[in-house]
């Protein structure tokens, strides 16, 4: 159940009226409530905020462990500024730890602790449930295939 490709139409910039900015703000109001309830659970089911728990996870992914703070700040939705705000904060609480490149004397990598993969690991199952049951629990598995298609037309792969 593959989806057709767009039509070419020409692009017209469309009305506030229009009713496919009502369909862009479905789903960026669908998107700021799952987020907003995953945030909620997370903390109370955890005391770990969820742009921590989203830190973890690619440097639990990443090779060694660790990544290149400009790979990281590719790989998570905060600024540059903003992630290294976190990793001072994951740091301090002994979630992660900073290590100097050994090929370039100006390179820094954060590298995931023991701590932190600990931290990461009891948390898992309160946001993998949460994703079940705010977001998975909508859909049929065709429909989010389908969605996935979709998805992928406008993310970092079509580009």
């Amino acid at each position: 159940m593959t989806p057709e490709p767009p039509t070419s139409e020409p692009a017209v910039t469309p009305r506030a009226t229009d009713w496919r900015i009502g369909v862009w703000r479905d789903f960026l109001r669908a998107h700021a409530t799952v987020l907003r309830e995953l945030e909620r659970e997370m903390l109370a089911e955890t005391g770990l905020p969820l742009p921590w728990y989203d830190v973890l996870l690619q440097l639990a992914e990443a090779p060694q462990r660790r990544l290149r703070m400009a790979d990281l700040a590719d790989r998570v939705l905060l600024s540059r500024s903003g992630l290294t705000r976190l990793i001072d904060r994951l740091q301090a609480e002994g979630l992660v730890r900073r290590e100097p490149s050994p090929d370039d004397a100006r390179g820094t990598y954060t590298v995931l602790t023991a701590d932190g993969l600990q931290r990461l690991k009891g948390a898992a199952p309160v946001h993998l449930g949460g994703i079940r049951d705010h977001w998975l629990a909508h859909f049929s598995d065709d429909e989010l295939r389908l969605l996935g298609s979709w998805l992928g037309r406008v993310g970092p792969a079509a580009s």
